[in-house]
C-alpha cells in the first residue's frame, strides 16, 4: 500500500514537471478545447427545445415541457411519410452512385505514366470543388433550359422536339441533384485514395509485373487491398450523415413542380422552423434531433458491421 502511494505521488510530481516545462503546449491546446466546448459541446443544451413547447419570451430554461410530444407531432404528421423516404432515396442513391467513382478515379489515375496528362486531369476533376452551390445550380439551371440552354439547343436540333424540363419533375430532380454532386466532389474525394495509392510499394508492381500479372491483376491484387482500409473508413462516415442531404442544394433546385421529390429533412426544417406564418423552433429542434439520432445508429451499426467483416472500424 505504501508503495502504491509512493508510486503515485512520484508520477504527480513527474507530471506536475511535464506541465511546467512544456506549458506553452497547454496554452495552445486550450485555444481548440475552449473552441470545442463553447461552440459544439454547449449548444447541446438547447437541445431540450426540442422536448418543450418553447416560447422565446421565456427562453429555453423557462418555457413548459413538452416531453415527447414534438416527435410524436413529426410522427403523426403528413409531411413524414414524404420527407423522410425523399431524404431516405437521395442519400442512398448518392451514396451507391457517388462513393465508387473517386475510388476508380484514383485508381484510373494511378496507372496513368504521362505525369503532364494525369496533373491536367487531376486539376480539370478538382475544379467543381470549389465552385459555390449557388453558381452550380445556376450553371444547371442555364444548361438544361429547354429552350435556350446547351442541352436543349442539341436536344431540339437532333429531335425537332422540345427538350422536357428536368426541374419540374420529381426524379429529375433527384438524378440532376446526384449527379451534379457526383461531379463536383469526385475529384476532391479521390485525393485521400491517390495519398493511399502512392504509399504501395512500387516492388510489389515490379515482382507481380515480372510474375506475368497484367495490369488489371495488379489492380485487383495490389492497389485495391492497399485502400480498403481507407475505403471503408470513409463508407462508415458517409453512413454516418445518410440522413444529412445538403440544404443549400435542395432548397435552390426545389419548386413547385417537384417538391414531391425535393422536399427533404433539412428544407422541412427550414420551413417550418423560420418561414412559416407561426415558426415553431420546438417542432423543428425535435426534427433536427430525430435525423441526427438516426445519423448517430447508421454509423454505430455500419461501424459494427465493417469491424466484424473487415477488422477495420472507427472505433
Amino acid at each position: 500500500m505504501q508503495r502504491a502511494l509512493t508510486e503515485r505521488k512520484r508520477r504527480g510530481t513527474s507530471n506536475r514537471r511535464l506541465a511546467k516545462k512544456y506549458w506553452r503546449m497547454y496554452v495552445l491546446l486550450a485555444v481548440p478545447v475552449c473552441y470545442m466546448l463553447v461552440f459544439h459541446y454547449y449548444p447541446m443544451l438547447g437541445a431540450q427545445i426540442a422536448f418543450k413547447r418553447f416560447n422565446p419570451s421565456l427562453g429555453i430554461w423557462g418555457s413548459e415541457w413538452a416531453g415527447f410530444e414534438q416527435f410524436t407531432k413529426f410522427f403523426s404528421s403528413s409531411q413524414f411519410t414524404r420527407v423522410v423516404p425523399n431524404t431516405i432515396f437521395i442519400s442512398f442513391y448518392a451514396l451507391v452512385a457517388g462513393f465508387p467513382i473517386p475510388i476508380l478515379l484514383a485508381l484510373t489515375l494511378n496507372t496513368v505514366r504521362n505525369l503532364y496528362f494525369k496533373k491536367t486531369v487531376q486539376m480539370v476533376t478538382y475544379t467543381p470543388h470549389f465552385i459555390s452551390v449557388v453558381v452550380i445550380v445556376g450553371m444547371m439551371m442555364t444548361v438544361f433550359n429547354p429552350r435556350s440552354g446547351l442541352f436543349g439547343i442539341i436536344f431540339q436540333s437532333l429531335t425537332s422536339r422540345m427538350l422536357p424540363d428536368f426541374f419540374a419533375q420529381p426524379m429529375g430532380f433527384r438524378h440532376l441533384y446526384v449527379w451534379s454532386g457526383i461531379w463536383q466532389g469526385m475529384g476532391w474525394s479521390s485525393i485521400i485514395y491517390i495519398a493511399a495509392l502512392s504509399a504501395v510499394d512500387p516492388e510489389l508492381h515490379e515482382a507481380a509485373h515480372i510474375d506475368g500479372a497484367s495490369r488489371l491483376q495488379r489492380i485487383v491484387h495490389i492497389d485495391v487491398p492497399s485502400i480498403l482500409p481507407t475505403a471503408v473508413i470513409l463508407l462508415i462516415l458517409n453512413c454516418g450523415s445518410i440522413m444529412s442531404v445538403g440544404f443549400e442544394k435542395a432548397f435552390l433546385m426545389q419548386n413547385t413542380l417537384n417538391l414531391r421529390a425535393s422536399e427533404v429533412i433539412s428544407t422541412y426544417v427550414y420551413k417550418v422552423s423560420l418561414t412559416s406564418g407561426r415558426s415553431d423552433f420546438s417542432y423543428g429542434a425535435a426534427i433536427g434531433l430525430f435525423n441526427a439520432v438516426i445519423n448517430l445508429s447508421m454509423l454505430y451499426i455500419v461501424n459494427l458491421i465493417a469491424r466484424k467483416m473487415q477488422a477495420t472500424s472507427l472505433w
